[in-house]
């Protein structure tokens, strides 16, 4: 079964990516240590753009992105990231080739 890949682009609220990043970084760590499905979390800045958070996530499955997304941490984290948050994208990818 293919693995299932996306990319999500916050664009984070003016005065709030000091309080959002500590979330962030907690909730990509407990998917990574935790999560037998979730095989990559990275959290990613573009250089030019301060206000904007990027994650490249693979997972094993949907299955696997499904559970992630059912996850207490994760709750835990959309919950208490909601209103920092002023835009949220989400990509879904195919992996066509791994270096």
């Amino acid at each position: 079964m293919a693995r299932f890949t996306i990319l999500v682009r916050f664009r984070i609220a003016d005065g709030h990516m000091a309080t959002f990043m500590p979330l962030m970084i907690e909730n990509a760590e407990t998917s990574r240590r935790d999560e037998p499905g979730c095989e990559r979390f990275d959290v990613l800045q573009p250089g030019d753009e301060k206000n904007c958070i990027l994650l490249y996530e693979i997972y094993r499955d949907r299955a696997a992105f499904d559970a992630h997304c059912a996850s207490a941490h994760f709750k835990r984290f959309d919950a208490a990231t909601k209103s920092l948050i002023a835009e949220k994208q989400v990509t879904v990818l195919d992996l066509l080739a791994e270096a």
